[in-house]
């Protein structure tokens, strides 16, 4: 019985949001405010049993003296907090700046290794390639130099630069079509997915349960 009482809840929830098709409704807006609430919470759980407890609850209680140095993102995380009052609502950019400077540094580093070498190199190829792609090597090389003169704003943008920038658009426009043909093709499965949910799913577990 549970299960068939949380199958139409879903089922329910579906069409919800199914009917801003139609126009915006209350239907749809209390099914996107639950959706909110809903992942907010879950995210904050997650947040608390995979991050907070093990990296600072259970240090700071386990052993305080190795582990004081913890007090220091911990009173961080608090002074956010301060901007809830407005005296001293200011005290909450020093934790944003160190927070921020901080993610900068690490991901600079971390994007420059892991996307940004590996794609240069991925486009370092020989113009020729192997026995059965010589094409896709030289279309990739010119590819990117064209993007890249597209980009190149120090001369101006005439005759053969001129004639290569456009090139470079054509690129970048083949990459933008196939970036949003892929997004398109994930929210169909999406809308596949719960259009099984309720002509089968729905119908199947009904029919199970009377």
């Amino acid at each position: 019985m549970s299960q068939l009482i949380g199958v139409w809840v879903a089922a329910f929830l579906t069409l919800c949001i199914f009917s801003f098709l139609y126009r915006d409704n209350p239907f749809f807006r209390f099914a996107e405010s639950l959706f909110a609430g809903v992942s907010l919470g879950y995210y904050i759980g997650i947040v608390a049993v995979n991050t907070l407890v093990p990296n600072l609850i259970n240090p700071l209680f386990g052993d305080f003296g190795a582990n004081a140095h913890l007090l220091i993102p911990l009173l961080l995380g608090l002074n956010l907090y301060t901007r809830f009052i407005p005296r001293i609502a200011w005290l909450a950019r020093i934790s944003l700046a160190v927070y921020i400077a901080y993610y900068i540094g690490i991901n600079m580093v971390q994007k420059i290794q892991g996307e940004i070498v590996p794609q240069v190199g991925s486009t370092i190829l020989h113009p020729i390639g192997g026995v059965m792609t010589p094409v896709d090597n030289l279309i990739l090389i010119v590819g990117v130099l064209a993007v890249l003169i597209y980009f190149y704003f120090s001369i101006e943008h005439r005759g053969a630069v001129g004639a290569v920038s456009r090139l470079g658009v054509w690129f970048l426009m083949l990459g933008f079509g196939a970036a949003f043909g892929y997004t398109v093709m994930g929210r169909v499965s999406l809308l596949i997915g719960r259009m099984n949910f309720l002509f089968i799913d729905l119908v199947r577990i009904t029919g199970q349960a009377l």
